[in-house]
Parts: structure tokens; sequence; C-alpha cells
């Protein structure tokens, strides 16, 4: 394979432009039905909006907020952006207002692009307490009082961009591969998002890496449909930058319920997923199963034994290849219609893969690899692939990475992909990376095949089965700040959403208990309700990744004696667990 790229996103971009010229490129839903921007067309206007930002005064090295849904005008926005020699700084569309404020306050940045006014609402309202912000490019018609802060039309700044004389190429050029090219914000351990600077070479690399990982597949006239936020490094990377290098097409899915729809119609031949998909769509194909009923029923159940066997043991009977060969026709075959019928990979992260969820897809007959990230390698590490797929593991690193396990178990990387550092935070990014090795936080090993498998967690960060990293201690802390809470442990890696154990406050133990003990009110339906409301209550200060949707109510007070605090008073989440995973586990 060809060396690395070296060059810029931005360069790359257009190169594929030139060659591709009226060839479609990205497809949105429109009036109901897919769609194209040509790579012409998004190449016109990435150029003009990238001069008409500069117009506006966005400069070389300025931060820029961009805050959409998947669209494309969000491709052409975070390429302008680059084009400018500015830095894009993505922020997820269900940010609150202090999101909004952290990310622009932390960034210094001098410009948004939004997409709808109810996008702009908690922007608008952060944007008080963010002094260097003074214009935002909004998509849509805004009637939302900016305050100081400058609102100009996409159209108009794209307009005049357009007629200005094309400078593009030279500000292109003058940008090095080291040059920043991103800030994507991740919560750390304090629950603080810290914006992960991300260079030009970062990305390319970890282009260069998935295409390496791919080359195995025959690699054609690509599709990607594209449904994790772009605002995610997995897909910023994998559902944007690695289409671009491919010369792809990319479509938009619409939301998870229309999922199935959308790949019918656009007919994937990759799709970057989170687990929590997988999940979502087996418990839909099960329930229709089950519904189905008979011979329908115990012909799928037959795909996914014989199915699981050839994999785990690769030895069927004569008898059972036979039967084998007739699911694959009667069952798996519809089942990968259902995928669009074309699917060359369904690639997992984000998050840990159940072992009998990735199953499940491979028994029938779907190529599901399950890889390995973090948004400080920008994001990719390692993955499964054609030729080695361990569905247990996350796979052998990717080109160009090394991986190796320190004497703590911690896996540990190092290679081009890794980001320059956290912005504006010096102590956390010599934390994380030293002597030119990222410390991952993840403890695990690798096997005689390269594989890396990972056995926990060194940090308490929670990855939901989004891929969503979330503090628990920011969580325990809000809910703690209510009167009725005593103490309180979140749990959830892995999962859709969180669950906590709660320890009520003695004085709500009294009002509502009537003398009985933590054991009695555990399963007392007044007492849980009248906590819900209190826990609800909590919520509204929190985001919606972050607000627990089921409890327990704990027997007794987590305490140094029971082996639940530390002596210094600090909650021992494994030992909590530990005791009441049964409990905890039948709050899902």
């Amino acid at each position: 394979m060809a060396a690395p790229v070296t060059q810029n996103l931005v360069a790359t971009f257009f190169e594929r432009a030139a060659a591709r010229g009226d060839a479609p490129f990205l497809w949105a839903k429109r009036d109901g039905a897919y769609a194209a921007w040509s790579w012409r067309r998004v190449a016109e206007a990435v150029g003009a909006l990238s001069r008409g930002l500069s117009a506006l005064g966005v400069a070389a090295g300025d931060r820029v907020v961009l805050v959409s849904e998947n669209r494309p005008e969000w491709v052409v926005a975070d390429l302008a952006i680059m084009a400018a020699g500015a830095v894009t700084v993505p922020a997820y569309t269900t940010n609150s207002r202090d999101d909004h404020a952290h990310i622009l306050g932390d960034s210094g940045a001098r410009a948004a692009i939004v997409s709808t006014e109810a996008l702009a609402r908690p922007l608008l309202a952060a944007a008080g307490s963010a002094p260097e912000l003074k214009l935002i490019v909004a998509l849509e018609a805004m009637s939302s009082d900016a305050g100081p802060v400058e609102i100009h039309s996409w159209d108009d700044v794209i307009e005049k961009g357009g007629a200005m004389a094309d400078n593009v190429a030279e500000k292109i050029a003058a940008i090095a591969p080291d040059d920043l090219a991103c800030f994507i914000y991740t919560s750390g351990t304090g629950g603080r998002p810290k914006g992960v600077m991300l260079s030009h070479r970062a990305i390319a690399y970890n282009v260069y890496s998935a295409t390496d990982l791919l080359s195995e597949l025959d690699l054609g006239d690509e599709v990607f449909l594209s449904f994790l936020p772009l605002s995610h490094s997995y897909e910023h990377t994998c559902g944007l930058h690695l289409p671009i290098a491919l010369g792809a097409q990319i479509y938009y899915a619409e939301s998870i319920e229309t999922l199935s729809a959308n790949m019918a119609e656009a007919q994937p031949t990759i799709m970057t997923c989170v687990p929590r998909l997988y999940e979502v769509m087996r418990a839909r194909i099960m329930s229709g199963v089950s519904r189905a009923g008979g011979i329908k029923k115990s012909l799928f159940e037959a795909a996914l034994r014989l199915g699981r066997k050839r994999y785990e043991t690769n030895q069927l009977t004569l008898t059972e290849s036979l039967m084998d060969r007739l699911v694959d026709k009667l069952v798996r075959d519809k089942v990968r219609r259902r995928f669009g019928g074309r699917m060359k990979a369904l690639v997992s992260g984000g998050a840990p893969l159940n072992y009998d969820v990735g199953m499940f897809f491979l028994a029938l007959g779907l190529p599901v690899y399950q890889g390995y990230g973090q948004t400080e390698a920008a994001p990719l590490i390692s993955c499964n692939r054609k030729s080695v797929n361990d569905i247990a593991s996350v796979g052998p690193a990717l080109a160009g990475v090394e991986a190796r396990i320190a004497e703590d178990g911690e896996i540990c990387v190092r290679g081009d992909m890794l980001m320059a550092g956290y912005w504006n935070d010096a102590e956390a990014t010599a934390e994380a990376l030293r002597d030119g090795w990222l410390h991952t936080g993840d403890i695990g090993h690798i096997d005689d095949a390269g594989c890396i498998h990972i056995t926990d967690r060194k940090k308490d960060i929670i990855v939901n089965s989004g891929g969503d990293n979330i503090a628990p201690q920011r969580v325990e802390g809000v809910l703690a700040l209510e009167p009725e809470i005593a103490q309180v442990m979140v749990y959830g890696d892995r999962r859709a959403h969180l669950v906590a154990l709660i320890v009520p406050d003695g004085d709500f133990i009294d009002r509502h208990g009537k003398g009985r003990s933590l054991a009695e009110l555990a399963s007392d339906a007044d007492f849980h309700g009248a906590l819900a409301e209190v826990v609800r209550r909590a919520g509204e200060g929190l985001s919606p990744i972050e607000k627990v949707k089921r409890f327990a109510i704990a027997p007794e007070p987590f305490a140094i004696d029971n082996g639940e605090m530390t002596p210094t008073l600090k909650i021992r989440r494994h030992a909590i667990i530990d005791r009441y995973r049964e409990t905890l586990d039948g709050l899902y």
C-alpha cells in the first residue's frame, strides 16, 4: 500500500473533487426522496464559504464552532473552515447552554456556524459569556436576539465569497500537515469536556490506516451510510474523511426510526456503527421473528445456531452444512437485503460490543468488525478485519499504530495519529501523553495473534452503548445536591442509558418511610415514587445522555465498614457494582 498521506485534509478533498467532477457525493433527503450534491457542487460551495468567512475576519488559527445535524452543509462548513486556515470545533446538537458556554469560552471561538434556530437558541444564550465570539453564520433565518454578536445568512456569505477572487488554492497550500484541523471536546474524569487538538496529519494517518484495513474488501465505488453525529470523532474520521479519501458517496440517514428504510434506499457498502445501534436492530429483528413464529422462527433459530457454530468451531457435519446452505438462502439473504444487500463492512466502535450481539449478526451472514479507538487517537487504534476477525477482541493494531501493555496492564499506543494535546490543559496532556505514548486508561492484553482484548477501565468514565463518554462523578454530584439524596452511584457502561443506586437522606426517610428500614423501603411503591420525583428534578440540570432513567434503593448506606467507601470517604465503585450487579442489571 502507498505511504500515508501527508498533505492536509482540504487538499485531499479538492483532489478527489477534481477527479470525480459531477459524480454524486453527498445524498440527503429532500421532499421525501434522496437528492445528491455532486463533488463539483460541494467544492464550489466550500470555496465560496471559505472566502466569505475570510472576508468576515476569520483568520488562520481561529476556532469556529459548528452546530448542525448531519447534512451536506456540515461537510461544506467543516472543509471551508479548514480551507480558511481555521480550526473546526464540532459541537453536539444536544448541547445545553452550559455546554456551549464551556466550549465557546474554553476554545476562544471567534465564530460559529449553526443550522437551525432551535439549535441556535442555547448557543446564543451562551454567547454572553463568550466575549471572543464575534459572528454567527446561520443556515436558516433566525429571529432570536444575538446581542452584540453579528448574525450572517449562510446564503449571503456563500454569495459574497462566490463573487471574490479565488485564492483558496493558495491558502490550502499554506496549511502544513501538523497544523490543527479541529478540536473535538470529550469529557474527562472531572466531567468538564477537554478540547482534543487533532492535526491534519493525525486524521490523514487514521484515514490511511482505515484504508489499509478495508483493502481486503475489494474496494470499488463505495457507498457509506452516515448515521452517527459528525461531531463525534468516530464519524468525523470514518464517516467523512475516509469516504472523501476513497472518493466514495455518503448518504445521510434521517433517524434511527428510519434507518432500515434508509439502508434499503442507499444500499450502502460500508457503515460505521456503535453497539447501541446493533442492540436496537437485533431487538427489532427478534421481535419480528417472534411475531412470525412457526417455520420462520425455526429456520431463523437454525441460521443463528449453525452460523455461530461455523464461526466458533469451523466444523459442521454434512447434514449441518446442507442445512446451513438452505438457511443461508431462506434466512440470511433476507437479513442481508434489510441492510441494503451490498454490505462489505459493518464496523462497530465507540464502545465495547457485547459478544452475543456481535455474534448474532455474524451468524446471520453480516460482516461485523469490532474496533477500538479514542478521540485522542483521531480516533482509530485497532480493528478486526476480513482476514482476522475475533469478535471477542477489538482486533490488531492498525497499520502505523504501535500498541503495548504497561506494567500495570494499561493499553498504551503511539503513532502519527495521536493528538497534539488537550487545549489549554498542559497537566492533562502530560498525564495522557508520556514519552510519545498515549495512555488510554483501559486495561487489557494482546494475544498471540496480535489482537487487543480490553478487560477493564482504569478510569471511571462511563462509555454508553452509543459511544458517548459520561463522567459519573458529575452526574452523582448533581444528584447528591438534592437534599433528599444522601449517597448515589450511577451505572451504565455499555448500556443505552444510566441507572443509579441511591441511599436516601435520613430526614426524607423519616418523612416518607414511617419508621421502616431501607431494605423495607426498597420495594415500597409510594416511597419509590416520591424519590423518583427528586431524581427527575435533579435531571433538569443534566444533558440527555446524563439523565438517570431508573434507580434502585440501596438496603444500607455506603460505608467504610462494609467496604463500599475508602478511608478518604470516596465510594468504591467496583465494590458497589460487584455487590449490587444483579440489582443494577435488573433495572434495564
